[in-house]
């Protein structure tokens, strides 16, 4: 095993992924490719699904966050799961009404709704819209009452929580641009507003504090700053909040030394906390929801890579590059995220040479990681960066007008593509 269960080394001394050889597939397929194990994603849903309904009863359930890994089939997938998911834009929907998602099963988020997004998302019949400001709450009502309905919505709600982690992915701290702070007193009037509001249904408060967070302590301290304001809202305005929405963000683990994560463990932990808080505040335990997106599918995906030029600066350091980057992966570019890479057709062979992996791009920042230890490649060797399920794909680019990589299922030993490769006639398809 190498960091998750499904990845490992053959007798060939290849890397498998669950037990395919990853060389086979890059001969199959070519490089870069994006490879995703089916039957993992699919273990993540049910594992989630389970333990929601185990510690929060059976209205409880998870949303994946399709943020992290938009494409049809990952909503069938969702679908056959009976979960739901958060979307976060016209595209995201689209594609999931493509998938026949089923949309009363969907919440939609994003901080900036547009009236053409707010439109589509009622014109689809979405169940339920995550409000992030006043504005929207308006521009939302007066869409509402033009169609005749009432629009269930919860309220994006910052709770002013520190989860520790990296600065660019924390979304719950009291100057965030994501909803609206409790500390200010503003959230308690978006409140009122919305419950004021005749084509609105409040149903429940939303958080989201950040992602990659290995704990359940943070979340712990967000649940208790909002049934805080739950029970304020009761006491103050006379209403009951049904529903807590508390996000995602658990972490996965992308080099040895990130601790394993129990989510169930971790579950138990914040449901054990809730049914305390609930008690001492006098308030009845509204339905919890989460939205793992990271933990459900990064660990699923691994991005295969031909080695190129391998050019030894005497003196200094190592470099690998590769046919991909930052136009398949931004996440180094962006964060500084650090990977698990392994040449994968020596992947046996120790690991002895310190390289830094370097993109195709013309920009000094296109890497992947610098100065890991990795085995000694050559040019024509397979390269595989492990745990690319989440945020690859998602927010890649055509930067340089670099085509992007297919996406490759593997589900009860065998391969499908599930997207296509770019060609180039696709990167000039819209010019005019």
């Amino acid at each position: 095993m190498i960091l998750h269960n499904h990845l490992d080394i053959n007798n060939l001394g290849h890397l498998t992924i669950g037990g395919i050889d990853a060389v086979d597939l890059a001969k199959e397929y070519g490089t870069p490719a994006y490879i995703l194990d089916e039957d993992v994603i699919r273990q993540n849903c049910r594992l989630y699904h389970k333990t929601l309904t185990r510690h929060f009863g059976a209205a409880a359930f998870p949303l994946f966050a399709s943020k992290a890994l938009c494409f049809t089939e990952i909503y069938r997938i969702a679908a056959e799961e009976k979960i739901g998911i958060d979307c976060v834009s016209a595209g995201e929907l689209y594609t999931a009404r493509r998938a026949n998602f089923p949309m009363e099963r969907v919440y939609f988020h994003g901080n900036n709704k547009t009236d053409e997004d707010i439109k589509l998302a009622l014109d689809f019949k979405v169940g339920c819209f995550v409000v992030d400001n006043e504005d929207e709450l308006v521009a939302l009502d007066n869409s509402a009452r033009t169609r005749g309905i009432r629009q269930k919505i919860l309220l994006r709600i910052t709770p002013d929580v520190d989860p520790h982690t990296h600065q660019k992915i924390a979304t719950g701290k009291i100057d965030s641009k994501f909803g609206t702070a409790i500390a200010t007193g503003q959230a308690l009037q978006i409140v009122k507003k919305a419950i004021d509001l005749p084509n609105i249904d409040l149903a429940g408060i939303h958080a989201h504090i950040g992602s990659q967070i290995f704990d359940e302590s943070p979340f712990i301290t967000a649940a208790e700053v909002m049934l805080d304001f739950i029970a304020e809202i009761h006491q103050k305005l006379s209403y009951t909040i049904r529903e807590l929405n508390l996000g995602g963000g658990f972490a996965v683990r992308y080099i040895e030394s990130d601790p394993v994560v129990d989510i169930e463990k971790n579950i138990a932990a914040i449901a054990s906390s809730i049914d305390r808080i609930c008690a001492e505040r006098g308030i009845a335990k509204p339905k919890i929801m989460f939205e793992p997106g990271r933990s459900l599918v990064a660990a699923a995906g691994i991005t295969l890579y031909t080695v190129g030029a391998v050019k030894e600066i005497t003196g200094f350091k190592n470099y690998i590059s590769v046919d991909g980057g930052m136009t398949d992966n931004p996440r180094y570019a962006l964060y500084q995220s650090k990977y698990t890479a392994l040449i994968a057709n020596r992947g046996s062979q120790p690991k002895d040479y310190t390289a830094t992996i370097a993109g195709r791009c013309c920009e000094s920042g296109d890497l992947i990681a610098e100065d890991i230890l990795i085995q000694k490649p050559q040019r024509g060797d397979i390269l595989a960066v492990l745990v690319t399920g989440a945020y690859n794909y998602s927010m890649a680019s055509n930067y340089n007008r670099i085509p992007r990589p297919p996406i490759v299922m593997l589900k009860d030993g065998k391969s499908r593509i599930v997207v296509k490769r770019e060609s180039l006639e696709d990167l000039v398809r819209l010019d005019v």
